[in-house]
């Protein structure tokens, strides 16, 4: 049987930190709604100690939902702690998730502290959060760039003092996949208790490698994978959660499922985007307008030959209603006739050489020929 991968979503914590993509407590509650739809296992439903409406948020999404776990962040303070608490005192499944930085360079430039300090700082968070509940989840910031023996130290500590999942983030997403896998691996060999909580991906991307960095360390042992919808967040974004579900799902002999309900991924897609008024690239994989477009003909010639050449995934299979034939100048014949053809024209191959001359003449003007023009093109072919 395959492993099961939790998939927590920060869509409405670290997603909402992007510039301009705040939400109302209404927009968040919808959304958090239709991720439990989704299958997502956590909810990270906000930041309670930053704000009266974050602490609201929590609040009443902890109301909405019944099957996820409902998560709040607070730092390794007695008061964020209180906080998030409070704000989960109606979540039928409530988390609590506390942490420090754990790089040399966040323990000196951000906190002024030292190595054995921040142990015991969030040593003292974890126990602080367990009177409140069972679930705690520890974060170890900037894990990325973190000495390895402090962070095993550091992750041994906090799993004697309860946690049941610690988070080991790429915060500024700088690690190599190669490197992530090695680091994980270090983590589960050189953790004594290591098997008494599940270790969590949470990679930034910065640098492009968030999926692939989450990816590399699931593969090392972690279980857990922290990710938004588009692949928004902070910066340069979070893992995508799109991403992730899909490449367990079409890479079977990895071993790893997840419970999210993949057709479901492109209307998501469209609602957070909506809501938060941030569109998604057009190329962005699995739910950008192009990933499902053909417009080059050789990749036309072939799609249409047998899906499978130039698609490992069916539109379906994501929400998508169908493929796309984009009809430009570098189009081929085969993809013309193919339009044309459930137009309701007919022709010889003879016509359709000529029909081809004009639609490449047509397409260098306007780029992009749709059915009005191809059906223009035709009366005019018919008049010619």
């Amino acid at each position: 049987m395959s492993q099961k991968i939790y998939v927590f979503d920060t869509t409405l914590r670290d997603g909402e930190q992007v510039p301009g993509c705040q939400l109302t407590t209404d927009e968040k509650v919808m959304i958090a709604k239709e991720l439990e739809k989704l299958g997502v296992d956590i909810i990270e439903a906000g930041f309670p100690i930053s704000s009266p409406g974050d602490f609201r948020s929590v609040v009443e999404v902890s109301k909405a939902v019944t099957e996820p776990t409902v998560c709040a962040l607070s730092r390794a303070v007695k008061g964020d702690i209180d906080a998030a608490a409070e704000a989960l005192k109606f979540a039928k499944r409530p988390r609590i998730h506390t942490g420090i930085g754990a790089s040399d360079i966040h323990i000196k430039h951000k906190f002024n502290s030292t190595r054995d300090q921040i142990i015991e700082q969030g040593v003292a968070a974890v126990k602080h959060a367990k009177k409140y509940v069972e679930d705690v989840e520890f974060y170890a910031e900037d894990s990325g760039r973190a000495d390895l023996e402090f962070l095993a130290r550091l992750t041994d500590a906090v799993i004697k003092a309860g946690a049941t999942v610690v988070n080991l983030p790429d915060t500024t997403g700088y690690v190599l996949p190669n490197e992530m896998f090695e680091r994980i691996s270090y983590i589960m060999n050189n953790v004594p208790n290591i098997d008494k909580a599940i270790i969590s991906m949470h990679n930034h991307n910065d640098l492009g490698l968030a999926t692939a960095n989450t990816i590399a360390g699931i593969q090392a042992g972690a279980r857990q994978v922290e990710v938004t919808i588009n692949g928004i967040g902070e910066r340069a974004g979070n893992t995508s959660l799109e991403e992730i579900a899909m490449i367990l799902k079409v890479h079977k002999t990895l071993g790893y499922h997840t419970n999210i309900e993949s057709t479901m991924l492109a209307p998501i897609s469209n609602l957070v985007s909506s809501t938060m008024r941030m569109p998604v690239q057009a190329n962005k994989a699995i739910v950008g307008s192009n990933a499902f477009a053909h417009s080059s003909g050789i990749h036309q010639d072939g799609f249409l030959k047998h899906t499978e050449n130039y698609e490992i995934i069916s539109p379906q299979e994501v929400g998508v209603d169908k493929s796309l034939i984009v009809l430009t100048a570098r189009s081929g014949r085969h993809a013309l006739k193919h339009r044309l053809e459930k137009l309701g024209y007919k022709f010889e191959k003879a016509e359709l050489d000529h029909i081809y001359s004009r639609f490449l003449d047509l397409a260098d003007r306007i780029k992009e020929v749709n059915d009005k023009d191809l059906v223009l093109l035709m009366k005019e072919t018919v008049t010619a």
